[in-house]
């Protein structure tokens, strides 16, 4: 059975007393993880020891990186590698999220760099894919995302597909006040498993979970999180209340 997974992007947002704060609200919500559940929090790199420290002992509840430079050292001022986070516990990241190819011009075989590096460290990934407005009006979107997905993951193996998360971000549908329906997130979402089931088999495919990341809250997490290829979601804006996180957490199938 795939994981079905509630992942939190914090993105620069929140001062360390309310970052404490939300976290202690969330632990202190009703919700309760099954066997194939879990949920990942990706703080800002500052925050990482305090949720590391408050989210202790929780079972199937994690830590994540929002980023992490490819090299392992080195004279990068400012960056953080990604054995540097796995020191601290930190045991998934997220690569390649929209914003980052956005304003940091972050490329795909930069983002295949920097997904080699968080698999030699043993940790998981959350690799980001999506297509902007412009893409989606044109209708082009499968071969946009596929692109992305080629570039970056299909020097893998088998053995290292199945240990990746991916995350489908719909960019047309974040302020844009256009709305991605659950059946444009399912259809997206069944082509990216059909793109891994072509290079590596069904088999390897349906071991991926491929998370949404299209403005996803309370309201409508339950009916997104029911399509069959949708295991779970990439949250925002939502994730930073702690009620509505909760409810995205117990919408997992």
């Amino acid at each position: 059975m795939r994981k079905q997974i509630a992942a939190a992007n914090w993105k620069m947002n929140l001062s360390v007393s309310e970052a404490e704060i939300l976290l202690d609200q969330l632990l202190a919500s009703e919700h309760n993880l099954s066997a194939n559940q879990e949920a990942i929090f990706a703080v800002p790199a500052i925050y990482i020891p305090l949720a590391t420290q408050k989210l202790a002992g929780k079972n199937n509840v994690y830590v994540a990186a929002q980023n992490c430079h490819p090299k392992a050292n080195g004279a990068y001022t400012g960056e953080i590698s990604a054995p540097m986070f796995a020191s601290v516990g930190v045991k998934h990241i997220v690569l390649g999220h929209s914003e980052r190819r956005e304003y940091f011009n972050e490329s795909d075989a930069f983002l295949a760099e920097k997904t080699n590096a968080v698999l030699a460290i043993g940790s998981t990934p959350i690799f980001c894919c999506g297509e902007p407005l412009e893409i989606r009006e044109a209708g082009t979107q499968n071969s946009f995302v596929e692109a992305q997905l080629k570039n970056s993951l299909f020097h893998l193996t088998a053995d290292q597909i199945t240990k990746v998360v991916i995350a489908y971000e719909p960019i047309w549908a974040i302020g844009t006040g256009k709305t991605a329906s659950s059946e444009q997130a399912q259809e997206i979402h069944a082509y990216i498993r059909s793109v891994f089931a072509t290079k590596y088999g069904q088999a390897i495919a349906d071991q991926i979970s491929i998370l949404y990341g299209g403005s996803v809250k309370a309201a409508n997490a339950k009916e997104i999180f029911s399509q069959p290829d949708v295991d779970g979601g990439l949250v925002g804006g939502a994730s930073l209340i702690a009620s509505e996180f909760a409810a995205i957490i117990n919408a997992l199938k």
